[in-house]
């Protein structure tokens, strides 16, 4: 049987915690659009007072929002006898060590990166949906004190919380990386174009062609358009203009004699 078949079987029900009305949409319209239950709060008070009589599969949280944070209301839900196996999303931006540490304390399973992408977040819910059932007999807690940057973090996740978490990171920091590439390829392109529009350039006297790189002749218009992203209309100036069609301007010029 296919995942998406298990998933509409499941009655998967995914909460949104998010405070900005034009992100919580976009993401409701994405999840919606995979047959997917949801349920939205505008903020961490509104998302704990709608757990006190609902339980989601999965709740996708912004980390930065007024009152109660992201951080904060991971940590409450998995202090709850109930509410803690339910698998929470910190959506952030991603930026160091802190945030990492900051995620395993508070008992957070994945790392969602802004902006991210709608494939890259549907396949980590698609991760804990197929993993869910396989670790729930598989818990083992611990606790562990560590310092970092000057602080005491006391981490109680268990290991597979934690390593979830981790891979999550790392996988952040990996397509963090690719979109990075992806920019520098593209201004490595910008940067060969301008290049090419700099120093000397042969231009025929006469007809004013170009010769390129390659040795051949183009047309000034050819040759602008394949470097630059210049777009071109055409037109006669006016010394053009009266070379062309001086007879008219003759006659022109001949009415407006007295």
């Amino acid at each position: 049987m296919r995942l998406s078949d298990r998933m509409k079987e499941s009655n998967i029900e995914i909460m949104i915690v998010e405070d900005s009305p034009t992100q919580a949409a976009q993401l409701k319209h994405t999840l919606v659009s995979h047959d997917y239950k949801v349920a939205v709060a505008r903020n961490g008070e509104e998302a704990w007072q709608m757990l006190q009589n609902q339980s989601p599969t999965i709740i996708l949280s912004d980390v930065l929002m007024p009152g109660i944070n992201g951080y904060e209301l991971c940590e409450k839900i998995k202090k709850h006898d109930t509410l803690r196996k339910i698998p929470v999303l910190l959506l952030t931006q991603l930026s160091g060590p802190r945030d990492i540490l900051r995620g395993l304390e508070c008992g957070a399973d994945h790392f969602i990166t802004k902006p991210y992408n709608e494939d890259y977040l549907l396949s980590h819910i698609q991760y804990i949906l197929v993993n869910r059932d396989l670790r729930r007999n598989a818990i083992a807690d611990l606790g562990i004190e560590i310092f970092f940057a000057g602080h005491k973090h006391f981490l109680t996740s268990d290991r597979i919380q934690i390593l979830d978490l981790l891979f999550s990171t790392y996988e952040a920091v990996i397509q963090r990386n690719q979109e990075l590439e992806k920019k520098n390829r593209e201004l490595e392109q910008s940067l060969e174009t301008i290049r090419a529009l700099r120093g000397l350039i042969p231009i025929c006297s006469h007809c004013k062609k170009i010769r390129n790189d390659e040795g051949y002749w183009q047309k000034l218009e050819e040759y602008l358009h394949e470097n630059s992203e210049a777009e071109f209309t055409h037109g006669l100036c006016p010394d053009c203009e009266k070379a062309i069609y001086s007879k008219y301007f003759d006659k022109e010029e001949k009415v407006k004699k007295p």
